[in-house]
Parts: C-alpha cells; sequence; structure tokens
C-alpha cells in the first residue's frame, strides 16, 4: 500500500466508523479462511459491515473521535464489526455468526460512547431493539390515560347499575301487588 492508498482508507474507514453507534472487535486468529469468509456473508445478509483491518490504520482513523478508547485494542489479527442504524441486530447478528465453536473471538467493543469488554459486548445481543423499546414505551404511554378513562368513567357506569337495580326492584314490586 502507498502512502496515498493508506490516507484513502483511514478517510473512508473513518467515514462509516464516525456514524455507526456499535463497533465491535473481533479477533479471526486460527480460524480457517472458510470459517471468516462465512462469518463476513452472515453478518452481510443481517446488513452489518465487517472489514479486516491494518491495525496502525484503524488506530489512525478513529484518533480524534468519540471511538478513540477502542485504539488499545487493535492488536493482532482484527476484523472490525461495524453497525448500521440498529446496534443490537449487528450484535445479535454477530452472534449468532460466530455459532458454538467459533475460533473468532470478540475482544471488545463501543457502543454510543462506552467502551465494553468482550462479555459485556455479546450482551448486547440480549438487549431489546430499538423497535421493541419503542413499542413498550408506547404501550406504557397509553397506559396512564386508559386507567384515568377507567377511574373518571367508573361513577357514571356504577350510576347506570344502580338505576338498573333500582328500575328492576321496581317492575318486582310492582308485580308482586
Amino acid at each position: 500500500m502507498n502512502r496515498t492508498q493508506k490516507q484513502a482508507f483511514v478517510e473512508g474507514f473513518q467515514s462509516k466508523v464516525v456514524d455507526a453507534p456499535l463497533l465491535m472487535l473481533a479477533d479471526f486468529r486460527g480460524a480457517t479462511v472458510e470459517e471468516s469468509d462465512g462469518f463476513r456473508r452472515k453478518l452481510e445478509k443481517a446488513g452489518v459491515d465487517f472489514q479486516v483491518v491494518k491495525n496502525t490504520l484503524a488506530k489512525r482513523a478513529v484518533e480524534g473521535t468519540d471511538k478513540e478508547p477502542l485504539a488499545v485494542m487493535f492488536s493482532g489479527m482484527t476484523g472490525v464489526v461495524i453497525s448500521g442504524d440498529d446496534p443490537v441486530a449487528a450484535a445479535r447478528a454477530v452472534k449468532d455468526a460466530m455459532g458454538k465453536e467459533s475460533k473468532i473471538v470478540v475482544k471488545g467493543a463501543i457502543l454510543e460512547g462506552s467502551v465494553l469488554e468482550a462479555a459485556a459486548a455479546l450482551g448486547v445481543a440480549d438487549m431489546a431493539s430499538k423497535e421493541e423499546m419503542l413499542a413498550t414505551l408506547l404501550r406504557t404511554m397509553q397506559e396512564a390515560p386508559r386507567q384515568v378513562l377507567g377511574v373518571l368513567s367508573g361513577p357514571g357506569r356504577d350510576l347506570v347499575y344502580l338505576l338498573k337495580n333500582f328500575e328492576t326492584k321496581l317492575a318486582e314490586t310492582q308485580g308482586n301487588e
């Protein structure tokens, strides 16, 4: 790689990394080419980008960004998982793509500015997705007015029941006479 290619890589990689809510670093040492390609293909199907990087160039790319704390993890054979808009879906895709006997190991991640160790990074996959959280929020917001409506309609409903019972009682008394 010559100097201009390196500069182009740094700029291109930085533009991808800056906007991503989740970056996961994976060590693929010991994985076969087929395993690495299979991992990459599974992530592509989920809409997640996996890019093998040269550590020194990747460190330069994250320098001066909110992803800079990850620079210490750029060592060895490093692949970077770059999420789309939904970091939870990306983490689930990584967890699924790794499987149980994968030689690809997550080193760590950064989620919305917070650095995560390997176990915590994979734990992101167990979180509720953005859509699930929004649905829960909507249900919660709708519940309060529903309860207020129930409380406000209670006295009117009780009055209707009282009048109906009084009508029934009156009809029974008139029928007995």
